[in-house]
């Protein structure tokens, strides 16, 4: 799966389109989790959102239990 294809996902689930690469990253993320796409296409989405400059929000790693272990 490719950004274009992620994007085309997201605007047919939330009925309109964006651009914004945390949005879609959170999509991915939440798409993943419902096993909509495997592990392979997550990674590979993640790393070109990245790239493009997404983010993850201070306040997940504030709340992580992986780094505040």
């Amino acid at each position: 799966m490719d950004i274009q294809v992620l994007k085309g996902k997201f605007n047919q689930s939330r009925d309109y389109k964006t651009d914004d690469v945390n949005a879609l990253m959170d999509f991915a993320k939440k798409a993943y989790i419902h096993n909509e796409i495997n592990i392979n296409d997550y990674r590979l989405l993640v790393r070109e959102l990245e790239a493009q400059g997404a983010v993850i929000p201070e306040s997940y790693k504030e709340n992580s239990l992986i780094e505040n272990s």
